[in-house]
């Protein structure tokens, strides 16, 4: 569950710190205060995508923490181990911060992390529904999805969707063999001479190292012979070599030393380099005895390297690329041979088919049990919110073959007795849609994982008695999961276990928003507010305080 929000310098929030508790909590204000703004600050912090000026007038970045405690939650645990994060003694703190000139990071438990890896966990934690979010309930996908979660049946829609994808790639697969048998036969008969041709050249990036340093040495034997009996030479054999002439250094600076010691030094370091040019010439001499003037090797060698350019040549790729193509071949006609044979490609594509069909017809099977079961169940909440005679019906109707499955999931919905059931979008009003989203919430609210949720004033185009009956069903959902519910409904507002509220300031000249806990005595005085508007009399807060005191 969210148990705090750390906002700072965010739109027109200077510094907000808040505490969640469990259960049913409403949040309330004037319109204009800034009740959106909560939504949109949690939702960056769980990936939402940022938009330019959201920073504080004059600030260089806006910063938003979110802390959920996620031990009894399995889901969010593995995500975070497969991430390699940790969750410390359970706790979760999103962050994310944004910087004035729309750059933004985001961290999970004080680590950096990509902004898609706040959204992946995010949705593990948080479902939000707005206005804007009873509309996604018109698209096909979306119920479906609703039915599949209801029914239990996610994981095996995800499972026939892997199935669908890989019988019809055989089956395009086979189609185009059937189609270009001729131009795979080609191509594969001439991958295989190309590929024996390299396997023969039997070449590999660090031969080539070798082959080129043993080239150098070998056209270049004369040359190394002969400059190595010049240093040879000049450093110990000539009449004026240089261990000859500072032999005589050395002889000068014994003589120098006897007079003044203080020249014992130079005396070393000469001693030490003479050692050193000594071992350089030992070592040239011993070089030079073993150059190896091979000509037949030279010419091997040259060989190799010019048949290895050849074919770098053939094929258009630099020397160095001929292993990387070799693999690439070997892909490709290893995927060639899979299909060479038509008969055996076609005993995959149908066993492939026949796993889809197989399991496309127990998840139908699962869709039609779970229908019946939703029919039901939205049906009667339906009643209770001013739809009376209304009906909701799941209809599946047969298609083709699909990644979804195969029947095609629509929501219908009869607003009263004596009507036909038509497609929600096409039937359903403004206030309808809202009371028929609640009831597919609360309806399917134990099926879900997700532990929070939100809704931003989804009872707008509500009100008289059915307000009271949306705040109770709200409720009711609190009792399954954390619920912070954002309402301008003043029956809705008295039902709620807790209660925080917006107001805005000017403060510095800057128009600044707070949000703030209520106690008994100023829940009193804002549900009074919300049922008499600016002027609150004695009579409002009566009856105000008698819709507290029911509840």
């Amino acid at each position: 569950m969210l148990q705090s929000l750390s906002i700072r310098d965010f739109v027109i929030v200077s510094q907000l710190d808040l505490e969640f508790e469990a259960g049913f909590t409403v949040l309330t204000g004037e319109t204009g205060a800034g009740k959106s703004i909560l939504i949109d600050a949690l939702s960056l912090a769980l990936g939402a995508r940022a938009e330019g000026g959201v920073t504080r007038v004059g600030c260089e970045k806006a910063e938003i923490s979110a802390t959920f405690y996620i031990a009894q939650h399995p889901q969010a645990l593995a995500w975070l181990q497969q991430s390699e994060l940790d969750a410390d003694a359970g706790e979760l703190v999103l962050r994310r911060v944004m910087y004035a000139d729309g750059r933004s990071r985001a961290f999970i438990n004080g680590s950096p992390v990509t902004v898609q890896q706040l959204k992946d966990i995010g949705e593990l934690l948080v479902d939000i529904y707005s206005q804007n979010a009873h509309h996604s309930l018109l698209k096909l996908a979306t119920q479906r999805q609703i039915l599949d979660e209801f029914g239990g049946l996610s994981a095996m829609a995800i499972d026939l969707a892997q199935k669908f994808k890989h019988w019809h790639h055989l089956h395009e697969l086979r189609l185009s063999l059937e189609k270009n048998a001729a131009a795979y036969a080609d191509e594969l008969a001439e991958l295989r001479d190309s590929i024996r041709e390299l396997k023969q050249l039997d070449f590999n990036s660090e031969d080539w190292t070798s082959l080129q340093a043993e080239h150098a040495r070998l056209s270049n034997g004369a040359d190394l012979i002969k400059n190595g009996e010049l240093c040879v030479d000049m450093l110990r054999d000539g009449e004026s070599s240089v261990l000859s002439l500072l032999a005589q250094v050395q002889h000068k600076l014994q003589t120098m030393h006897a007079y003044d010691a203080s020249l014992g030094e130079a005396m070393e370091s000469l001693d030490s380099g003479m050692i050193q040019l000594q071992e350089a010439g030992r070592f040239i001499a011993k070089y030079i005895q073993h150059i190896d003037l091979d000509p037949a090797r030279l010419n091997e060698v040259e060989a190799r390297i010019q048949a290895i350019h050849s074919a770098a040549r053939k094929y258009r790729v630099p020397v160095e690329d001929l292993p990387r193509l070799l693999q690439t071949w070997q892909s490709r006609m290893d995927e060639l041979a899979d299909v060479e044979d038509s008969t055996a490609l076609a005993a995959q594509e149908a066993q492939a088919l026949h796993d889809y069909t197989e399991l496309a017809q127990s998840l139908s099977a699962g869709r039609q049990a779970a229908a019946t079961k939703l029919n039901e169940k939205i049906t009667a909440q339906m009643q209770s919110l001013s739809l009376s005679g209304g009906k909701f019906v799941v209809e599946l109707s047969p298609q083709q073959a699909a990644a979804s499955g195969l029947e095609q999931v629509e929501f219908l919905v009869a607003g009263h007795a004596g009507v036909a059931a038509r497609p929600l979008n096409k039937t359903a009003s403004g206030g309808e849609l809202s009371r028929i989203s609640l009831a597919i919430r609360v309806v399917t609210a134990q099926q879900g994982i997700v532990p929070t949720m939100i809704f931003d004033e989804v009872d707008v185009g509500i009100g008289g008695g059915v307000a009271e009956v949306v705040g109770n069903l709200l409720k009711q959902l609190g009792a399954e999961r954390q619920v912070l519910v954002i309402t301008h409904l003043p029956q809705v507002a008295a039902l709620g276990q807790h209660h925080l509220r917006v107001s805005k300031a000017l403060v510095n000249g800057q128009t600044l928003s707070t949000i703030a806990p209520l106690d008994a005595g100023m829940r009193i005085e804002e549900v009074a507010r919300m049922l008499g508007g600016l002027e609150i009399t004695e009579t409002t807060r009566k009856h105000a305080g008698e819709m507290l005191g029911m509840h």
